[in-house]
């Protein structure tokens, strides 16, 4: 109930901010299980991509949103629960494991799951390499792969940005992925990797986005890096003593 009265809410506000135009809408199946992959450049894709699906989609979101302190963490929190998304540990292992299953329960209920292959938003708007897991779920749920091309959300609200710019957004949606032909496979790592490779190649296709072959994530950690070696090099600079000038004899 909560998603679809957060919809009715924001569905005509979304709309008339951001007009989104669709194409490929066609694409979509009208009942039965499939998994959505989106690119992911901006917090809103959580909200454009359900607003131009006319079903349920359902998102693995990072357990972040859920566990934030103070009001803004409770109200936060209490959204995403009432729109019905699932929080997921991102920090591998059994936590990955974990995210799996939970992803395999909603395909096998006959859902849609909406994922974001990259596992992060793409800190400069470019589209980065894709992690495995969608692959895997692809295979042991036996269900289709439509990506989703996103457009115009890196300008609107790139991450860090708090508020969005006004911008006009365009949502592609492809035509389904069929990886049956890989059906037995989901422990070769080979396949997975194919197999992710041609989704993120697909919505290369879909977004107009430069495709870099390196994690966001790792990429993050490096701009980061590079920020803070920047400020601290600024505060050595700013920091060290003024030179000694020669002072001038009195004639």
């Amino acid at each position: 109930m909560g998603y679809w009265l957060v919809k009715a809410v924001l569905a005509p506000i979304l709309r008339l901010v951001f007009r989104p135009r669709v194409e490929g809408a066609a694409n979509l199946p009208v009942e039965g299980a499939a998994i959505l992959a989106g690119n992911h450049t901006s917090f809103l894709d959580n909200f454009m991509i359900p607003l131009v699906v006319p079903r349920k989609v359902t998102f693995l979101a990072k357990s972040d949103y859920f566990t934030g302190v103070g009001l803004k963490g409770r109200l936060q929190a209490t959204f995403f629960r009432g729109v019905g998304q699932i929080p997921i540990d991102r920090t591998g292992g059994a936590a990955s494991e974990a995210a799996l299953r939970t992803g395999l329960r909603v395909l096998a209920d006959g859902n849609l799951l909406g994922l974001y292959p990259e596992g992060t938003r793409s800190p400069d708007g470019r589209l980065y390499r894709g992690k495995t897991g969608i692959a895997r779920m692809a295979l042991e749920s036996g269900v289709p792969v439509i990506p989703v091309g996103l457009v115009g959300m890196f300008d609107i609200q790139p991450a860090g940005r708090t508020m969005p710019r006004l911008g006009r957004v365009t949502v592609r949606i492809g035509e389904p992925l069929d990886f049956s032909r890989y059906a037995g496979m989901e422990g070769d790592r080979f396949v997975l990797r194919s197999i992710t490779d041609e989704i993120m190649y697909e919505l290369m296709l879909l977004s107009g986005q430069e495709y870099v072959d390196q994690y966001a994530s790792t990429a993050k950690a490096e701009l980061e890096d590079a920020r803070t070696a920047a400020a601290a090099a600024e505060a050595r600079v700013s920091d060290a003593p003024a030179p000694d000038l020669p002072q001038r004899r009195a004639s």
